[in-house]
């Protein structure tokens, strides 16, 4: 990960972007560098992933333009190649250089053929003006404000921005800013065509996208891990990946002292894979004594994204402290793509299609936010296969009734797809648990006893009243919400609503985001 910031605007203080930039140093420990473009301030704090050169050092310049940018480009080698032929030269082996020069021949059209995980900021020297730009799905993070005079700002991070901007909002994924409005150049819930293949030709098609959609995350000049749960997911990821590596990888799991759900299937896939396998544990205390720094790590108040971000974050802290891995492969998105237990109720595929729309769309407020800032906050570096975007377009072409759980299996077309070697059959076909049921029941449970403690009925009436947007409904919601607040204060609308299963489906009208609360959970938690 790196940490990129711009104050687009003459006037710009340069000590103001400073002070709003350390605020992320995790993020890019290795340099620092801000430079004033003549019409306002960029700054760039490098985690080295690629290019490990002070050559590849950011900002790029090129022209008197200047760009800087937290991202991964696939295929730049080829995209490099033709721009050496038009004239470019390059300095570093960098993937990110090469944004100038595609810039300066293809303008903003450039963003749609990218084929990347990357939030950016560009000056345009020629025309006068600042770009910036987010990845379809908002992998890379990237939010937006004004200051006082009106003059807008970019960063990585809304801590960036706390206590320059009066409002900060995230910046819209799979759009560009240009002239004062956001153009959207790639909505990755549009479906061009449907396809109704046999379910062969369809699982095959998923297997090899995936496939190939992890081995490019396997480029890094900085070394590469990966998150296990035992989950099928992120066991597909390592398994993909050992199968694709002459050596051993190197998986990582976590789970409770006391009933870690996760940590016996992670051990099981590892020592199927041959990878070479840590298991790291976490106790009630260190719940609880990491909760006030998730929350202000996370900038979010949603339950399901602090509750999933425990683990989560205890596991990189680890990884982080213990070994020299700067990249970590994970495996989210699968759900929003095949389907979660609640998707199990929707009534229909149209209904079922939609959700995943929804999802889809709102994805880096939830899950691609906690991977981001759990990874970043301890200066690695996330990557993400399910996300890969010529995999998310084809599954979201799938015809939705194909994807309805008919199997009596949820996500059958993913499991039936890498059917053989892969995976142990059990952990194939494994039931769906939620990561923060499964790193152990016990962690849920010791967070709501934490926070009913915290308030009596009265203070939880009262309290949550201050509450318009996205008001709390449990004395857990109320405390996660003080907390953010304490920390971004006023900011609650960066956040659109709780991540829960859809109320409005028969079986989902429940008021706990955990699949423990719904009557399909069955096996999920053995």
């Amino acid at each position: 990960m790196c940490s990129i910031m711009g104050y687009c605007d003459p006037s710009a203080d340069e000590d103001t972007l400073k002070k709003g930039l350390e605020k992320t140093i995790t993020r890019g420990p290795d340099a620092t560098k801000v430079i004033n473009t003549g019409r306002g301030i960029l700054g760039f704090q490098r985690l080295s992933i690629m290019g490990l050169t002070d050559a590849g050092m950011q900002p790029f310049e090129l022209d008197g333009s200047y760009v800087v940018c937290n991202g991964e480009i696939y295929g730049f080698e080829a995209i490099k190649k033709d721009l050496i032929k038009k004239g470019y030269t390059f300095k570093s082996d960098s993937d990110c250089e090469i944004l100038l020069p595609l810039y300066k021949e293809y303008g903003t059209d450039m963003f749609g053929m990218l084929d990347a995980e990357y939030a950016l900021i560009i000056y345009d020297k020629e025309n006068d003006e600042y770009i910036a730009a987010r990845d379809p799905i908002g992998i890379r993070p990237l939010h937006y404000g004004y200051d006082e005079k009106g003059a807008i700002l970019f960063a990585s991070e809304a801590k960036n921005l706390v206590g320059i901007c009066q409002r900060i909002m995230p910046f819209p994924p799979g759009h560009y800013y240009k002239d004062g409005k956001f153009i959207c150049y790639r909505d990755m819930t549009e479906v061009k065509e449907v396809h109704s293949d046999s379910l062969d030709v369809i699982c095959t098609n998923i297997r090899e996208k995936l496939i190939a959609g992890v081995e490019k995350r396997l480029i890094a000049d900085a070394k590469v891990g990966f998150l296990l749960s035992g989950g099928l997911d992120s066991s597909l990821v390592c398994a993909i990946a050992q199968k694709k590596s002459d050596k051993p990888i190197r998986t990582f799991a976590i789970g409770m002292t006391e009933d870690a759900i996760d940590l016996k299937y992670a051990k099981e896939v590892a020592d199927y894979i041959g990878s070479e396998h840590t298991e790291i544990y976490m106790t009630p205390e260190d719940v609880i004594n990491s909760l006030d720094d998730v929350i202000h790590l996370l900038g979010t108040f949603d339950i399901t994204t602090i509750r999933a971000s425990m683990g989560m974050y205890l596991l990189c802290k680890g990884i982080h402290e213990q070994t020299d891995i700067r990249v970590l492969l994970t495996g989210e998105i699968s759900d929003e793509l095949f389907g979660y237990k609640y998707t199990d109720f929707a009534p229909n595929a149209y209904e079922f299609q939609e959700e995943s729309k929804k999802r889809i769309r709102e994805l880096h407020m939830y899950d691609v936010l906690r991977a981001d800032r759990c990874i970043s906050v301890n200066s690695l570096e996330a990557r993400v296969p399910f996300g890969d975007l010529d995999f998310v377009e084809y599954v979201m072409s799938i015809d939705p009734e194909l994807k309805l759980n008919k199997y009596n299996k949820g996500k059958y077309l993913l499991r039936h797809a890498f059917e053989g070697d892969y995976l142990p059959h059990d952990i194939l076909y494994r039931e769906k648990a939620a990561f923060s049921d499964a790193v152990g029941h016990s962690m849920v449970d010791y967070l709501k006893e934490y926070a009913e403690k915290m308030y009596t009925d009265e203070e939880f009436r009262s309290l949550s009243a201050r509450y318009t947007h996205a008001k709390p409904f449990t004395k857990e919601s109320l405390l996660y919400r003080e907390i953010f607040e304490k920390y971004y204060p006023g900011q609650g609308e960066m956040i659109v609503d709780f991540w829960m299963p859809n109320k409005s489906w028969k079986g989902c009208n429940v008021n706990d985001p955990s699949a423990r609360a719904l009557s399909n959970y069955g096996d999920s938690g053995k």
